[in-house]
C-alpha cells in the first residue's frame, strides 16, 4: 500500500500531465490498429507520415525530459510502429491481409 501511495504522489504519478497525456494518446494506437482492417486505398499517406514524424518527435521528448516518460516513449513507440506498417499497406511493401 506504501508503494502505491508513493507512485500516486510521484512526479509522473497519475495526478500529472506525465501519466494522463501518454493515456490519452494510446488512443492514436487504437486507431491505427482498427484502421488495419480497413482497405489500404483508404490510407492517407501525408496523414500517416505525419503521424510518423509526430511520434518520433516525441519519442525523443519522452527520453530526453526528467525524469524520463517511459508510458509516452511506449505510446509512441507503438503508434509509430502501427503507421510505419501502414504506410507498408499503402505502398504495396505489405500484402494486404499480412
Amino acid at each position: 500500500m506504501n508503494a502505491l501511495r508513493t507512485w500516486i504522489k510521484s512526479p509522473t504519478g497519475p495526478t500529472t500531465t506525465h501519466f494522463w497525456g501518454p493515456v490519452a494518446n494510446w488512443g492514436f494506437v487504437g486507431a491505427a490498429l482498427i484502421d488495419i482492417n480497413k482497405p489500404p486505398s483508404l490510407i492517407s499517406p501525408k496523414m500517416t507520415t505525419v503521424m510518423c514524424a509526430y511520434s518520433l518527435l516525441f519519442m525523443r521528448f519522452a527520453w530526453m525530459v526528467q525524469p524520463r516518460n517511459y508510458l509516452l516513449l511506449a505510446c509512441h513507440a507503438a503508434n509509430e510502429t502501427a503507421q510505419i506498417y501502414q504506410l507498408g499497406r499503402w505502398a504495396g511493401v505489405v500484402p494486404d491481409g499480412a
